[in-house]
């Protein structure tokens, strides 16, 4: 368990990771358009050929899903620090290590659960 000092730093780590993303998604997309939307408007250029067209309509729908799944990511690790689970293991409830969470503050297991999710 995360000592309550340490929780609202956590906490502030996460939110601004949080606001950093949201923020990097509206620029990209010029404001609340979807990827969708942005992807139409590279279809729209007459001079692009058609794979141009097809790789650059496939990069923005792997962004797209990319960035749903870290929003994801870090809702999720906000949920589990307002529950008191946040730092421990989703697999097999052992303490995730420190360094790990400063690192990777929406991790939702350690590394020996998350090497098996990896590998198989």
């Amino acid at each position: 368990m995360i000592p309550q000092q340490q929780v609202q730093a956590y906490r502030e780590q996460l939110m601004t990771l949080r606001s950093a993303l949201l923020a990097q998604i509206s620029e990209q997309r010029g404001g609340s358009r979807s990827r969708t939307d942005v992807a139409a408007d590279h279809f729209m250029l007459a001079q692009d050929s058609h794979a141009q067209v097809i790789t650059q309509r496939d990069l923005e729908f792997s962004l797209n899903e990319r960035e749903i799944a870290e929003l994801a990511e870090l809702e999720l690790a906000l949920l589990r620090l307002e529950a008191g689970t946040y730092g421990v293991c989703i697999d097999c409830t052992a303490a995730i290590p420190e360094a790990r969470l400063i690192a990777m503050p929406e991790a939702q297991r350690c590394m020996t659960c998350q090497e098996k999710i990896e590998t198989t």
